[in-house]
């Protein structure tokens, strides 16, 4: 017989169920199910296989020796399935919390507060990965995603965490006197862009300025962004939630704001149930950007 050829599998686990309790009654509890219900999948199960596997034993049931031969392979198997899917389980929950983020967000959001989780879980291993990126989540290990854009991302699971919007910042002193009337007056000045994105070409061309290009482009490493720009090495688009204290103190200057509705950065996971280090992570994420999304700047 062929496994596609096989009694349904619920008929053979009532079957199993009932005998290992010798109850309708406790088997439909063990299964969920009614006791009716056990006793239409044994029935089904005997027309099926053209043999008797259960009699009555005065107020009881018994197997028949059919009926043991089966229930000895049937419930040895069903432990081993049970015990290979523990493994697999145990394995799951202790494996590694994959996480992905931007190095701009991991370094000047999740890098500062992460001693907190660690105090909080020290159960809990964790693999931070700073990249640009777009990684899927539930697939290539990865368990939790931190995205920027407005949380229309079908198939996933999303909530938001930080609202925030992009701003083009400069130090003061790179900028001084300088009248800016518009994009195409920075076009001489140095900017700064993330590797491994686009974001100042799209934010320009979203500005009308397709023609020209700034040739004073230096990519690097997201988490030297936001230092780079205070150092007055250049001119960079970043989220604003970065940069308020610099901003509040003069030191940043906002040279130009998008305000868009829902953008910000969202906790990505798959959909269905998360492991419980993930729950525990995202979770944590909540508490420490105040139990809901943060409307910065």
């Amino acid at each position: 017989m062929r496994w596609t050829d096989m009694p349904p599998l619920t008929a053979l686990r009532a079957f199993a169920a009932l005998a290992e309790t010798r109850s309708a009654s406790r088997a439909g509890a063990a299964l969920n199910v009614s006791h009716a219900a056990i006793s239409q999948h044994v029935r089904a199960l005997e027309a099926r296989l053209n043999v008797a596997l259960v009699r009555r034993d005065g107020r009881g049931l018994a197997l028949t020796e059919d009926g043991q031969a089966l229930a000895t392979v049937l419930l040895g198997a069903f432990g081993d399935i049970r015990t290979a899917l523990d493994a697999l389980s145990e394995a799951e929950n202790d494996r590694p919390l994959q996480v992905s983020a931007t190095p701009n967000f991991a370094a000047n959001w999740l890098m500062p507060r992460l001693s907190d989780f660690r105090a909080r879980h020290p159960d809990i291993e964790l693999m931070i990965n700073p990249s640009p990126d777009l990684v899927q989540v539930g697939r290539d290990g990865f368990d939790v995603a931190i995205r920027f854009g407005d949380g229309r991302w079908p198939g996933l699971a999303v909530e938001p965490l930080i609202e925030t919007n992009i701003v083009i910042l400069a130090a003061r002193d790179l900028i001084g006197d300088r009248p800016i009337d518009g994009p195409s007056d920075l076009l001489d000045l140095p900017w700064l862009q993330e590797l491994g994105t686009d974001e100042v070409t799209t934010w320009l061309a979203r500005h009308g300025v397709t023609e020209r290009r700034t040739r004073r482009m230096t990519h690097l490493p997201g988490n030297f962004v936001l230092e780079a720009i205070r150092r007055g090495d250049g001119i960079a688009a970043t989220a604003r939630a970065f940069a308020e204290s610099d901003i509040a103190s003069g030191r940043l200057l906002v040279l130009y704001e998008d305000a868009t509705p829902g953008a910000g950065y969202h906790i990505v996971t798959s959909p269905g149930v998360p492991r419980p280090a993930a729950r525990a992570f995202t979770a944590w994420l909540r508490r420490q950007a105040g139990g809901q999304a943060v409307t910065v700047g």
